[in-house]
């Protein structure tokens, strides 16, 4: 059985613990990274965290969707989608 993803708390006590540090400069650490990641994003970069994987933004054509309760077409404007794709030594970790 899966285990539940880890919350906000627990990441940044897991944080403080490996970098030897209180709990106060985990959360600077998280908030830090945390906004770096998303101000590259939002300027349509992408960002590589080493032994983690790749995240950057995507932007989806304009197309034709179906309305799942009346089976009716509707035209979905263009937008973007922020995708990750995953390194291979996480994957490798994973699975071996």
């Amino acid at each position: 059985m899966a285990k539940s993803p880890l919350t906000k708390a627990q990441l940044i006590t897991a944080l403080s613990e490996k970098l030897d540090t209180d709990k106060k400069g985990a959360t600077t650490v998280l908030e830090a990274m945390t906004g770096l990641i998303t101000e590259e994003i939002s300027a349509g970069g992408a960002v590589t965290l080493p032994g983690v994987g790749k995240i950057y933004c995507r932007e989806r054509p304009e197309r034709m969707v179906r309305n799942p309760a009346t089976g009716e077409q509707i035209k979905k404007e263009a937008d973007k989608v922020v995708k990750m794709t995953i390194a291979k030594a996480l994957k490798d970790s994973v699975n071996g």
